[in-house]
């Protein structure tokens, strides 16, 4: 793992503010009997912590409103990552590393909880992109992948209707995303129009024509359902087409290998689903806990001045 200077140095500084606050405590245990959040030590830890855990949530504020230029944001990423850890040892030492009991106690697990999800964030952000590049070779912009699954399965339309003549099934077009696509969809449809008017042995093409009705077709139509599918796993898929490949003149092949390419592309959108919604994720149990988490600390700063 390679680490910059910049980042280095938020390591470094966390990482003094540790050990000073350690000493502290120390001193701080060695003049008390029993440590309590209610000292002035104790409550100088309880805000100490606390501030850095406000910090933390303004990162949230950040996202919100991208164009205030106010601090870059790999700058606010690496603040919240480090000062927003260190606010978990701060606030042990508030609580004398006592989880108590009532609202303390969820208190406690609860930062445990959104330290680990907030942990395991950096973890995905830093090694997804990695293993993208990795099993996606072919990765796509997120936003587009349903507009190119439809651009596959017209394709996928063409060069069975120029293999094998007209297809009898209702065929989806992309959304267009400009005139380019436009006049590329109906330049595929022409050709399409113009293969069914060809004589095609339709007893030699029928195995093609069978299998990409009842198999591909499905498979490149509904995504919900491809995991279970034959043709979303490379091994049984290359079995599938070979099986065909046996069936059919060699004339078809050609066909057959734009077809099998196509298959892997597709998977390839459905692996690139799934680990994007794999790295988002995580966001679901550690954003909504870390604002209980601040919603019940100032429950708890407020119950502890009152009473």
């Amino acid at each position: 793992m390679l680490i910059d200077r910049t980042h280095r140095t938020w390591i470094q500084a966390t990482a003094a503010a540790f050990v000073v606050s350690l000493v502290l405590y120390f001193v701080y245990m060695q003049r008390v009997a029993l440590p309590s959040g209610g000292s002035a030590a104790g409550i100088a830890f309880g805000i100490a912590g606390f501030a850095l855990m406000l910090y933390a949530a303004l990162l949230g504020v950040r996202k919100k409103f991208p164009v205030w230029r106010f601090g870059r944001a790999q700058t606010w990423m690496r603040g919240h990552l480090w000062l927003g850890t260190l606010s978990f040892p701060l606030t042990l030492f508030h609580a004398g590393f006592t989880f108590g009991g009532g609202l303390a106690f969820v208190l406690m697990w609860l930062f445990v909880v959104v330290i680990a999800s907030g942990w395991f964030g950096a973890y995905l952000q830093h090694t997804m992109p990695r293993r993208l590049m990795r099993e996606v070779p072919m990765e796509t912009i997120y936003d587009q992948i349903d507009h190119v699954r439809a651009q596959l399965l017209a394709e996928a339309d063409t060069v069975v209707a120029e293999a094998c003549g007209k297809l009898e099934i209702e065929t989806v077009a992309p959304a267009a995303a400009g005139v380019g696509a436009g006049t590329e969809l109906m330049a595929r449809e022409g050709m399409a129009a113009l293969a069914s008017t060809a004589r095609i042995d339709a007893e030699a093409s029928s195995p093609l024509r069978e299998f990409y009705a009842r198999e591909m077709r499905p498979f490149l139509s509904v995504p919900a359902g491809q995991a279970g599918h034959p043709l979303a796993d490379p091994a049984q898929s290359a079995l599938r087409f070979e099986k065909v490949r046996a069936l059919v003149p060699a004339a078809f092949h050609a066909a057959i290998a734009d077809l099998e390419n196509i298959c892997e592309e597709e998977r390839q959108l459905a692996r690139q689903r799934r680990l994007h919604r794999m790295l988002h994720a995580w966001q679901l149990v550690h954003v909504p806990l870390s604002i209980a988490l601040l919603v019940l600390a100032v429950v708890h700063i407020v119950v502890a001045l009152r009473y």
